[in-house]
Protein backbone atom coordinates (compact mmCIF):
# COMPACT_ATOMS: atom_id res chain seq x y z
CA UNK A 1 0.00 0.00 0.00
CA UNK A 2 1.15 3.92 -0.62
CA UNK A 3 2.66 5.46 2.21
CA UNK A 4 0.60 8.61 2.04
CA UNK A 5 -2.85 6.83 1.97
CA UNK A 6 -3.85 5.43 5.90
CA UNK A 7 -5.72 2.39 6.27
CA UNK A 8 -9.06 3.98 6.22
CA UNK A 9 -8.33 5.12 2.57
CA UNK A 10 -8.32 8.89 3.09
CA UNK A 11 -5.27 10.94 2.25
CA UNK A 12 -2.90 12.22 4.72
CA UNK A 13 -1.94 15.54 4.23
CA UNK A 14 1.42 16.24 2.40
CA UNK A 15 4.10 18.86 2.80
CA UNK A 16 5.50 21.01 0.32
CA UNK A 17 9.49 20.84 0.52
CA UNK A 18 11.05 24.32 0.97
CA UNK A 19 13.50 24.37 -1.64
CA UNK A 20 15.43 27.40 0.35
CA UNK A 21 15.92 25.62 3.10
CA UNK A 22 16.53 21.99 1.54
CA UNK A 23 20.12 20.91 1.86
CA UNK A 24 22.26 19.60 -1.05
CA UNK A 25 22.46 15.83 -0.92
CA UNK A 26 26.17 14.50 -1.07
CA UNK A 27 27.32 12.69 -4.11
CA UNK A 28 29.35 10.01 -3.70
CA UNK A 29 29.78 9.24 -7.40
CA UNK A 30 32.02 11.84 -7.98
CA UNK A 31 31.94 15.61 -9.45
CA UNK A 32 31.25 14.76 -12.88
CA UNK A 33 30.92 18.34 -14.22
CA UNK A 34 34.72 19.57 -12.54
CA UNK A 35 36.13 16.63 -13.47
CA UNK A 36 35.45 17.02 -16.76
CA UNK A 37 36.14 20.47 -16.70
CA UNK A 38 39.56 19.56 -15.56
CA UNK A 39 40.15 16.61 -17.71
CA UNK A 40 39.18 19.00 -20.93
CA UNK A 41 41.98 22.17 -19.38
CA UNK A 42 44.50 19.54 -19.01
CA UNK A 43 43.76 18.64 -22.41
CA UNK A 44 44.02 21.33 -24.23
CA UNK A 45 46.85 22.56 -22.60
CA UNK A 46 49.09 19.56 -23.26
CA UNK A 47 47.88 20.12 -27.13
CA UNK A 48 48.82 23.58 -27.11
CA UNK A 49 52.13 22.57 -25.73
CA UNK A 50 52.53 19.91 -28.29
CA UNK A 51 51.49 22.81 -31.09
CA UNK A 52 54.67 24.99 -29.87
CA UNK A 53 57.07 22.46 -29.68
CA UNK A 54 56.28 21.03 -33.14
CA UNK A 55 56.48 24.50 -34.56
CA UNK A 56 59.94 24.77 -33.87
CA UNK A 57 60.73 21.06 -35.37
CA UNK A 58 59.75 22.37 -39.32
CA UNK A 59 61.82 25.33 -38.75
CA UNK A 60 65.68 25.04 -39.62
CA UNK A 61 66.57 28.05 -38.61
CA UNK A 62 65.39 30.20 -36.00
CA UNK A 63 66.11 33.58 -34.51
CA UNK A 64 65.31 34.23 -30.60
CA UNK A 65 65.41 38.25 -32.03
CA UNK A 66 63.18 40.26 -33.37
CA UNK A 67 65.84 42.31 -34.87
CA UNK A 68 67.73 40.04 -36.74
CA UNK A 69 64.18 38.61 -38.71
CA UNK A 70 63.69 42.39 -39.26
CA UNK A 71 66.65 42.75 -40.97
CA UNK A 72 65.95 39.67 -43.10
CA UNK A 73 62.70 40.79 -44.17
CA UNK A 74 63.80 44.39 -45.39
CA UNK A 75 66.68 42.51 -47.21
CA UNK A 76 64.13 40.58 -49.15
CA UNK A 77 61.99 43.33 -49.56
CA UNK A 78 65.03 45.52 -50.96
CA UNK A 79 66.39 42.49 -53.13
CA UNK A 80 63.14 41.56 -54.55
CA UNK A 81 61.18 44.98 -55.38
CA UNK A 82 64.46 46.76 -56.21
CA UNK A 83 68.04 44.65 -57.01
CA UNK A 84 66.82 42.25 -59.53
CA UNK A 85 62.86 43.02 -60.17
CA UNK A 86 61.51 42.77 -63.42
CA UNK A 87 60.00 45.85 -63.17
CA UNK A 88 55.82 44.74 -63.50
CA UNK A 89 54.61 46.78 -61.25
CA UNK A 90 51.52 45.31 -61.63
CA UNK A 91 53.17 42.01 -60.44
CA UNK A 92 54.74 41.75 -57.28
CA UNK A 93 57.53 39.55 -56.91
CA UNK A 94 58.08 39.01 -61.05
CA UNK A 95 61.61 38.78 -60.93
CA UNK A 96 64.22 39.10 -64.21
CA UNK A 97 66.54 35.84 -64.58
CA UNK A 98 69.23 38.33 -65.87
CA UNK A 99 68.97 40.83 -63.28
CA UNK A 100 69.33 38.00 -60.88
CA UNK A 101 72.28 36.32 -62.36
CA UNK A 102 74.17 39.37 -62.21
CA UNK A 103 72.69 40.71 -58.69
CA UNK A 104 74.17 37.20 -57.66
CA UNK A 105 77.41 37.99 -59.48
CA UNK A 106 77.89 41.42 -57.57
CA UNK A 107 76.70 40.00 -54.08
CA UNK A 108 79.61 36.99 -54.65
CA UNK A 109 82.32 39.13 -56.08
CA UNK A 110 81.73 42.43 -54.29
CA UNK A 111 80.18 41.11 -51.20
CA UNK A 112 81.27 44.06 -48.75
CA UNK A 113 79.92 47.01 -51.33
CA UNK A 114 76.53 45.12 -51.52
CA UNK A 115 76.50 44.91 -47.74
CA UNK A 116 76.93 48.25 -47.22
CA UNK A 117 74.93 48.99 -50.08
CA UNK A 118 72.48 46.61 -48.34
CA UNK A 119 72.50 48.51 -44.75
CA UNK A 120 73.71 45.68 -43.10
CA UNK A 121 77.38 47.10 -41.85
CA UNK A 122 77.02 50.18 -39.71
CA UNK A 123 79.23 51.68 -36.64
CA UNK A 124 77.65 49.48 -34.38
CA UNK A 125 75.99 46.85 -35.82
CA UNK A 126 77.50 44.10 -38.49
CA UNK A 127 75.44 41.29 -39.79
CA UNK A 128 76.61 38.70 -42.45
CA UNK A 129 74.07 37.47 -45.53
CA UNK A 130 73.10 34.91 -47.56
CA UNK A 131 71.07 34.61 -50.23
CA UNK A 132 69.54 31.25 -52.39
CA UNK A 133 67.31 31.84 -54.95
CA UNK A 134 65.69 27.75 -55.82
CA UNK A 135 63.27 25.96 -57.74
CA UNK A 136 61.36 23.11 -56.77
CA UNK A 137 63.59 21.11 -58.29
CA UNK A 138 67.41 22.69 -58.00
CA UNK A 139 69.40 25.87 -56.74
CA UNK A 140 69.68 28.43 -59.50
CA UNK A 141 71.63 30.53 -57.36
CA UNK A 142 73.32 31.15 -53.87
CA UNK A 143 75.64 34.06 -52.39
CA UNK A 144 77.09 35.59 -50.13
CA UNK A 145 79.11 34.21 -46.67
CA UNK A 146 78.33 30.24 -46.19
CA UNK A 147 75.81 29.74 -42.87
CA UNK A 148 77.32 29.48 -40.10
CA UNK A 149 77.00 25.98 -37.75
CA UNK A 150 75.21 27.46 -35.09
CA UNK A 151 73.44 30.73 -33.97
CA UNK A 152 71.00 32.95 -34.25
CA UNK A 153 69.78 33.06 -37.57
CA UNK A 154 67.13 35.72 -39.33
CA UNK A 155 65.46 34.23 -42.14
CA UNK A 156 62.65 35.45 -44.80
CA UNK A 157 61.47 33.35 -47.46
CA UNK A 158 59.68 34.96 -50.23
CA UNK A 159 58.22 32.88 -53.44
CA UNK A 160 58.80 34.77 -56.60
CA UNK A 161 58.23 34.54 -60.33
CA UNK A 162 61.35 33.92 -62.34
CA UNK A 163 60.69 35.43 -66.11
CA UNK A 164 63.25 34.59 -68.74
CA UNK A 165 63.47 37.59 -70.62
CA UNK A 166 63.98 36.16 -73.84
CA UNK A 167 60.87 33.83 -74.26
CA UNK A 168 58.86 35.59 -71.64
CA UNK A 169 58.18 32.06 -69.25
CA UNK A 170 57.82 32.28 -65.95
CA UNK A 171 58.66 29.65 -63.31
CA UNK A 172 58.18 29.63 -59.61
CA UNK A 173 61.07 29.80 -57.22
CA UNK A 174 61.66 30.60 -53.67
CA UNK A 175 64.43 33.35 -52.79
CA UNK A 176 65.86 32.85 -48.86
CA UNK A 177 67.48 35.74 -47.23
CA UNK A 178 69.46 34.05 -44.27
CA UNK A 179 70.93 37.21 -41.94
CA UNK A 180 73.26 36.85 -38.68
Amino acid sequence: MHPEISQKGTMKKMNKPDLLKRKLRGNTEGQVTIDYLIGITIFIVALFFIFQYAAGLFTPFQSNSDEITLVADRIATTITEKEISAGNINTPNLVDENKASDYFYLLDNFYENEAKDLGIRGQYHRYELNVTLQNSTEMLYMAGKPLPLSGNIGQTKRIVLVEDSDTGETETAILSIRVW
